[in-house]
């Protein structure tokens, strides 16, 4: 076994046994993976994959949970199940992404440039040793062999390597030890010239270990115990810590060693020795330089030498350091993280100054540069952090960098040591000195400079923390914090921004452990935070990260790169995503409902000022029924604004400009909580334009931050009710307007629609009570209409629909003065009935509602419509009176429903009655329809005539013109006495056609007009007249004559100078002939219907006789019977 004398190994060598192979020392291979550095070439964090998607997925659960309520079962299933399997393929991409990232860290360390690095250091450390192979030519023993032909002595190696010297014992290297120390701490006390600095020292194992705090430890050893002998440098270890990340720092070694410490080695030496004389003579070819003398009166401080040396050397080494982060080693952490673009470092002052830019931007290209000539160029970077080594000179008081007693110690001890001599060298006091340089204008700003300052302690190197990342953050951190302080002030006080973002809570200052920022308030729950990127000194906007914001990341992106070609214009750029946002919520809610909306019309500029010189921002929603209608909403520095206008085409206009003819602003407050008004020409300044008038009570409405403290706030609810609320704003525009052209004056009375009329209760708005109706007066609106009598005083006019997408309607209500009560099927079982689309009449209250769906003709469709029901009520009502009025028992009213009056005018007998008017010519024309009315017990037999026939059927056409003429009432009264008086003619005629069609004889009965009808039999020579006459009377006549025959007057004898015919009789004989012997038939039909009992008066003529209308039935009977025989027995005598 092998064993150690004083230290050394025996043969010199010394043996370490391995363990498993390896060296003891040698580092694992988890610490060499951690001196890797971090690449992340082209690889993104897992967990932000995790974010988007998640984002994605609450944002699209949100959006349908808003629109699915309205869909239908099918398709809210159908949407359900698209959206899971999309989903579930994103889910699944992400499993695979997570599964293949388990294996991320093996591709990390594969990336590595390091592994290359080594290669190349392998290749060149080979290519490098093949030189160094061979030793130093021996030139004496090469001469020997060449003049003796062999060897005269060995190397001096071989023998020191073979003959081991003799070794000291333990003693003598401990007294040898013991002597050097006393002699080192005599000279240290008696008479060496020690810094303050090095003023803390131990002696041990035969030398000196001096520390200079935050500098060095020095190892000392001296000569020799002469005073003549001079030190020697043993060692040196630089007391500093490198902090942040420790790669690379293994070239940075805190005790040198090599090349490193031979170089110190040899100037701490010589430093030593600067005074001292040489120990070996020079040979005597060689000339050397005559050694420095010191001066008389000076006496040698070599430690002082070796210090300033040291104290250069160590501050020289922590700055190399710190270059060393940010050019090589530590660099490409930086690199990774991106500073790499952004940042310069130079060294200048022989290697004694450091200055590194930060914030560098690239110079703008050509394109750029042109399109930004009119503004003042940003500065190519943000600042500068200068670190130099100074010297400091030795000041007295507060700025001396030795403290009193320090100083008091320095001096005795020159004055023991030196007494009048002074010392050959000097302390020089050498320190880092860290400025802060911001650039002027860097961001385009000029922060206060309070909010630049930094405190000396912040900007000081620390050598136990040699980290030049921190100081490089501490300094960005603060400038970062001056521009958001100026930025913050800016929006706070400017003159545009000011009314915006002045409130409390608007621009929050953060300053947290994250890079200083702004939290600015854009509207409702919306915030963005403004911050400047502290690697490449750029604005960036992002939002507070809600998960329903996923897809405003590229509108950020987009903001910021604009941005950062003029950062001074971020107030301007925050007011303009201000009212993008808020333009954007609003949209989002408008599209929930279905709704079109623009944010852009072709207004000019002078038009947009109508809106108010606070408006800075639109969005115009179209109402679906009034296209050129629209709700405005207004974006001001507060609030919405809201405003119905009304858009008009600029004519001759190349584009389709626009232009607003009328402007109603709305208050939301009495709308939304109830109670609702349209204010004109509410805001800051009076518009141009027309305007509408309101009620004279109505107050203006004041937007501020105290009335609406969540402003911009949109809700959907809301939205729906001011939309709903401008459909029928303009729908009752509408109405007014067709007031005003006819010059008809109306009110605004509380609207009590549903009340009235339970049919459309459960199809109206909740803003249907709240919005007033329109009140005209009867006597207005009806003025020269047909039966204006009949309505009483005021009439609502209420626009209905407004607030579905279907058509908007108008209903007109009136109230009866007479009521009549519906009778017949329709008006069975219900006390409201609806006998057409367009009429509701209510028969408890007689309110009659009259729909029109047509808003802008409302008005002409009423009065048409009133022009037919007013008849209809009148009919209806003078029928009710003639049974008493007239004495007429038979005449009774069957139904009536407002469109149509059915009644009986004698016994069975009815007719139906309608009406159309035509508002354009003022006149009315009348639908008669006649029937019967049977028993429900009756039934039809195949031989008996129909019962349900009615004869007036065929004298419809000339009837219907009798009620155009004159009063209603008056002419209805004629028109149920000729019926009357004409049924027994027309029954009889009917009876007369039955028979003769079942006996198969040809003729033929058909009216003339309306109370003149014809029997016309089979030659179509002959024909038989009844003509009604006033007084209830009735002439039978011969067709061929007329009563203006001159044989009419019953004497038949023709008068002198007149023809013997007129000139109808004339006509009349073109077509028809006498019937012969007509005279002696009359007679003989008088004498047979006084036979069966005919009572009344009848007056025979030469032509016809004159009966009764109750005789009429008998006589015309009997006078046809005489007729049809008479025409038999000529018929044959002619043949």
């Amino acid at each position: 076994m092998e064993t150690a004398v004083n230290g050394h190994i025996v043969n010199g060598f010394h043996h370490t046994p391995l363990q498993n192979g390896k060296h003891h020392d040698e580092p694992t291979l988890e610490d060499l993976e951690r001196e890797l550095p971090l690449v992340m070439d082209g690889q993104i964090p897992l967990g932000e994959l995790v974010s988007r998607l998640s984002q994605a997925i609450y944002a699209e659960l949100v959006e349908m949970a808003e629109t699915m309520p309205n869909m239908s079962d099918a398709a809210r299933k159908r949407s359900l199940a698209d959206w899971v399997v999309r989903m579930k393929k994103q889910v699944v991409k992400l499993y695979a992404i997570a599964k293949w990232s388990r294996d991320a860290g093996v591709v990390q360390k594969a990336m590595n440039q390091q592994f290359e690095d080594a290669i190349l250091g392998l290749k060149y450390g080979r290519d490098s040793l093949d030189p160094a192979r061979l030793r130093n030519h021996d030139l004496l023993t090469s001469l020997d062999v060449l003049t003796t032909g062999t060897y005269r002595r060995l190397p001096a190696c071989i023998k020191e390597l073979v003959i081991p010297p003799t070794p000291l014992t333990d003693d003598e290297v401990s007294r040898t030890l013991a002597d050097i120390e006393d002699a080192i701490r005599y000279r240290l006390r008696m008479s060496e010239i020690i810094p303050w600095e090095m003023s803390q020292y131990r002696i041990g194992n035969g030398r000196v270990f001096f520390t200079a705090p935050k500098l060095f430890e020095l190892c000392l050893c001296l000569r020799g115990a002469r005073k003549e002998d001079g030190w020697f440098f043993v060692n040196v270890t630089f007391l500093f810590t490198v902090g942040g990340d420790q790669t690379g720092m293994q070239e940075f070694p805190r005790t040198p060693s090599g090349h490193l410490k031979r170089n110190i080695t040899d100037e701490a030496d010589a430093r030593l020795a600067f005074y001292l004389k040489p120990d070996e003579p020079p040979p005597p070819v060689v000339e050397v330089p005559p050694r420095p003398q010191l001066p008389e009166g000076v006496v040698d401080a070599p430690l002082v030498r070796v210090f300033n040396f040291l104290q250069m050397m160590s501050l020289s080494y922590q700055l190399e350091i710190l270059w060393y982060q940010l050019t090589s080693g530590q660099a490409e952490r930086l690199r990774s993280l991106g500073w790499a673009e952004y940042l310069t470092v130079e060294m200048t002052n022989k290697r004694q100054s450091m200055v590194v830019h930060y914030w560098v931007r690239k110079p703008p290209s050509t394109q750029r540069r042109r399109a930004g000539q009119s503004q003042k160029p940003l500065p190519p970077l943000g600042g500068k952090i200068v670190i130099s080594i100074v010297h400091v000179k030795e000041q007295t008081g507060r700025k001396a960098m030795r403290s009193p007693r320090a100083r008091v110690l320095a001096e005795l001890q020159a004055r023991s040591k030196l007494e009048t001599s002074r010392p050959s060298d000097e302390v020089e006091h050498m320190r880092f000195d860290v400025r802060w340089e911001p650039e002027q204008g860097a961001l385009g700003v000029t922060p206060a400079p309070e909010d630049m300052f930094i405190s000396p302690g912040e900007l000081q190197i620390d050598p136990e923390d040699l980290d030049f990342e921190s100081l490089l953050r501490r300094v960005i951190r603060r400038h970062t914090e001056g521009v958001m302080k100026f930025f913050q002030a800016q929006l706070q006080r400017g003159p545009t921004t000011r009314n915006v973002f002045s409130p409390p809570g608007e621009v929050t200052f953060v300053s947290n452990e994250g890079s200083p920022s702004l939290r600015v308030h854009l509207c409702a729950d919306e915030i963005v935070v403004v911050t400047v990127d502290p690697r490449t000194g750029r604005v960036t906007l992002r939002d507070t990260g809600d998960l329903a914001a996923a897809g405003r990341g590229p509108r950020f992106a987009a903001i910021t790169e604009r941005l950062n070609e003029s950062p001074f214009m971020l107030p301007h750029a925050l007011v303009a995503l201000r009212v993008t946002t808020i333009t954007d919520l609003a949209e989002q809610k408008v599209q929930y409902l279905g709704l079109q909306s623009f944010r852009t019309r072709n207004f000019s500029q002078d038009e947009l000022k109508k809106l108010g010189p606070d408006a800075q921002g639109t969005l115009y929603i179209q109402l679906g029924n009034f296209p050129m209608h629209y709700l405005v909403l207004v974006i001001t520095d507060q609030d919405f604004r809201y405003a119905l206008i009304n858009v008009k085409e600029v004519e001759s206009s190349v584009n389709h400009d626009l232009k607003m003819e009328d402007i109603g602003w709305l208050n939301v407050r009495r709308i939304h909580g109830g109670d609702v008004t349209v204010e004109a020409g509410t805001g800051p300044e009076a518009i141009v334009g027309q305007k509408r008038k309101r009620d004279e009570g109505m107050a203006h409405a004041a937007t501020s931050a105290a009335q609406y403290p969540t402003s911009f706030r949109l809700e959907t609810k809301m939205l729906r009710e001011l939309y709903a609320y401008c459909c029928a704003r303009v729908a009752y525009t509408k109405v007014e307007q067709q007031f005003k052209l006819r010059s008809i004056p109306f009110t605004h009375v509380n609207s009590t629609f549903n009340s009235y009329i339970p049919e459309f209760g459960n199809v109206q708005s909740s803003l249907a009570r709240t919005i007033p109706a329109l009140c005209v007066q009867s006597k207005d609106i009806l003025s020269g209409a047909p039966a204006a009598e009949a309505a009483m005083p005021n009439i609502r006019v209420i626009p209905l629909n407004w607030w579905s997408e279907d058509d908007a309607k108008v209903v007109t209500c009136v109230k009866l003065k007479y009521v009549q009560q519906p009778i017949g099927k329709r008006a069975s079982g219900s006390t409201v009935i609806r006998p057409s689309k367009r009429i509701i009449y209510d028969t408890r209250e007689a309110i009659v509602s009259f729909l029109s769906d047509d808003v802008d003709k409302c008005v002409d469709e009423f009065l048409e419509e009133w022009a037919r029901v007013s008849k209809m009520v009148v009919i209806a009502r003078e029928v009710a009176q003639m049974s008493a009025k007239y004495l007429w028992t038979d005449v009774r009213l069957i139904s009536f429903d407002l469109q149509t009056v059915e009644f009986t005018y004698a016994a069975d007998y009815a007719v139906s009655l309608t009406c159309t008017d035509e508002i354009q010519t003022n006149r009315s024309s009348y639908h008669l329809r006649f029937s019967r009315v049977l028993p429900d017990d009756q039934m039809q037999v195949d031989d008996i005539p129909d019962p349900t026939h009615n004869p007036h059927e065929d004298v419809e056409l000339f009837l219907c013109n009798l009620l155009g003429y004159g009063k209603l009432s008056t002419a209805l009264h004629r028109l149920v006495s000729l019926l009357r008086e004409t049924l027994p003619i027309v029954a009889e005629l009917e009876d007369i056609r039955v028979a003769a069609a079942r006996k198969g004889e040809s003729i033929d009965t058909f009216p003339k007009s309306a109370g003149w009808f014809r029997v016309l039999y089979g030659d179509l020579r002959h024909a038989l007249d009844f003509r009604l006459m006033t007084g209830a009377r009735v002439v039978i006549l011969d067709a061929a004559h007329t009563l203006f025959d001159d044989g009419a007057d019953g004497r038949g004898v023709r008068r002198p100078g007149k023809p013997s015919l007129s000139l109808t009789a004339l006509s009349n004989s073109v077509a028809l002939r006498p019937i012969p012997e007509f005279g002696t038939l009359v007679a003989e039909a008088i004498q047979a219907a006084v036979a069966h009992g005919v009572r009344g008066q009848f007056a025979p003529i030469g032509i016809g006789v004159i009966c009764d209308v109750a005789a009429v039935r008998v006589v015309g009977r009997m006078l046809h019977q005489k007729v049809v025989e008479k025409l038999g027995q000529t018929r044959p005598s002619r043949t």
